[in-house]
């Protein structure tokens, strides 16, 4: 029997994304970014999220995709690993679908750059890359990024 994924489909732009839904804390509309000093070039700055201030990670500037102004209709994918909590901006959030394993590709072969997307799927005739949060969070950016976040929470 094949392992089921479950994963929350997002969109940025036209393409589609995915992350484990075993990751995804909330899905919440976007709010107002406040820029965060010294960050990684790929974070937007950040958002008090119940008293947190939790780092928005612009996935355009990862991706090489167009970089567009937040707007109202965006929505904020809050997720989790361990203790680390980061904020992923979406155009938007559709739904929650289950794949098998035998349904996900690798994704060597097709793109050259796929650091951070661990493999690929199709819904109807779209191509939906699932976006790896793992590698994500253990670069030496996240390092870099919980610094920053460190100055900035000694100011405030």
């Amino acid at each position: 029997m094949e392992k089921i994924n479950k994963l929350v489909i997002f969109q940025l732009g036209q393409q589609r994304f995915a992350l484990h839904l075993y990751h995804v804390e909330t899905i919440i509309h976007s709010v107002e970014i406040q820029p965060l000093p010294m960050a990684p070039d790929f974070i937007a700055g950040t958002i008090n999220y119940h008293g947190s201030f939790l780092p928005v990670i612009d996935l355009r500037k990862l991706f090489l995709l167009p970089v567009r102004e937040l707007e109202l209709t965006d929505h904020f994918i809050i997720t989790r690993k361990a203790s680390t909590r980061v904020v992923i901006w979406a155009d938007s959030v559709s739904e929650v679908v289950e794949v098998d394993n035998s349904e996900i590709e690798s994704t060597g072969k097709i793109l050259m750059d796929s650091e951070f997307i661990e493999g690929l799927f199709k819904i109807q005739d779209d191509i939906v890359l699932i976006h790896d949060l793992d590698k994500l969070l253990e670069t030496d950016q996240i390092v870099k990024l919980r610094m920053a976040l460190e100055l900035e929470s000694v100011k405030l």
